[in-house]
């Protein structure tokens, strides 16, 4: 019983410190200087290149031929472009997504 304790916490401690080092390693690298172009300019790209990126993983499995065609996912994907047009968070639009895919495969397919 006490080895599997100490086995957990030094594994919680150690991922908790590599968390921390990869999460402040840019504070100490750049520090207060400016940051370099390619950086600015993968801050800018990035977050919606992942996003296109995680819609094709989430409808990879999805089959469009046989019923339910895919609705789940398509009503899913429309209510996130409509609702990040009208709110502009990508926060509220993933979450709105999600709880509508979770219903409606839950419920209607």
């Amino acid at each position: 019983m006490l080895t599997s304790t100490v086995y957990l916490i030094s594994t919680i401690t150690i991922v908790a410190l590599v968390t921390w080092g990869l999460r402040s390693f840019p504070f100490l690298v750049f520090g207060n200087r400016e940051l370099p172009q390619l950086v600015r300019y993968l801050g800018y790209v990035l977050p919606s290149a992942i996003m296109v990126i995680l819609v094709f993983f989430c409808i990879r499995n999805a089959n469009f031929s046989e019923y339910p065609y895919g609705l789940a996912q398509i009503i899913s994907i429309l209510l996130v472009i409509f609702v990040h047009v009208k709110k502009k968070n990508m926060y509220i639009s993933i979450m709105s997504g999600t709880i509508c895919y979770m219903i409606l495969i839950r419920t209607v397919f």
